[in-house]
């Protein structure tokens, strides 16, 4: 008995001392920190989602307030935290927000399984341990690792298991984008206009396409012969748009037969 006493009395001796001691280098070696980047740290929104590409808010505060990084990378706070760092620190105020949009329309009743999959039900768990569970082999899976990591709440999964992002809540961190295993999410400025592409699927082979998505692009490339702009090239057998001179007419819409492109609807 004495011996457990003797070492436990040990034992809260050192801890004291060694609380001491830490205490003591902490305030001995302590770098001050620039009063400025607490006050870009208030007023950021604390998401740490990692989209400003530095790590976390704290990470992206310390880069504004030492000047190695612009005011404008927080799709988060988007124009408002903006404007308000600008007042801070001086500088343009213009941000264009983002938002995310699914390059696929390969529903349940639209693109067939391959089989039954019983393994972990998520997209990224399917795409390892299956290679996907589609014929289509490009289309999205379904089991909405994009809905999980989603922050704010901007994706649900629809009842033809496609996710739906809505655009006004969606902040434009690409997080989303980040954990789709398929690639099949596309950050896109929230004030763009024009044909946006609802495939992804590369298969150059009209009869495989229409055989693993009914609602595929058949490459038949109507919609570059008959954009009245010349705005559309195929590459790796997907129509490609070229905004700065698509004007939303709306012709490749009409043109296709597969009805693969929507026309962008800012907010």
């Amino acid at each position: 008995m004495t011996v457990v006493l003797l070492t436990a009395a040990f034992a809260a001796i050192l801890a004291f001392v060694l609380g001491i001691a830490l205490g003591f280098f902490r305030e001995f070696f302590a770098v001050p920190q620039d009063p400025l980047v607490g006050q870009v740290r208030e007023i950021l929104p604390g998401a740490n989602c990692g989209a400003c590409g530095f790590p976390g808010c704290d990470g992206y505060a310390a880069a504004v307030a030492s000047r190695e990084a612009g005011i404008g990378n927080c799709s988060v706070g988007g124009k408002a935290v903006a404007e308000k760092l600008a007042a801070l620190l001086g500088g343009n105020a213009d941000v264009v927000p983002v938002i995310s949009v699914l390059a696929c329309q390969g529903s349940r009743e639209h693109a067939p399984l391959k089989g039954d999959y019983t393994g972990i039900p998520t997209c990224r768990g399917a795409k390892l341990s299956a290679g996907g569970t589609k014929l289509c082999a490009w289309g999205c899976l379904g089991y909405g690792d994009c809905l999980e990591v989603c922050q704010f709440g901007a994706i649900t999964m629809g009842p033809r298991g496609l996710p739906i992002i809505d655009r006004a809540k969606c902040s434009g961190c690409k997080i989303c984008i980040a954990e789709c295993p398929q690639q099949l999410l596309r950050d896109t400025p929230a004030d763009r206009k024009g044909a946006f592409v609802l495939c992804s699927n590369r298969n150059p082979l009209k009869a495989m396409v229409k055989k693993t998505c009914k609602a595929g692009c058949i490459k038949c490339e109507l919609c570059v012969k008959n954009c009245p702009e010349q705005c559309i090239v195929m590459e790796n057998g997907i129509p490609v748009v070229d905004y700065a001179k698509c004007s939303s007419c709306g012709t490749c819409i009409d043109k296709c037969p597969a009805k693969t492109l929507k026309l962008l609807q800012p907010a």
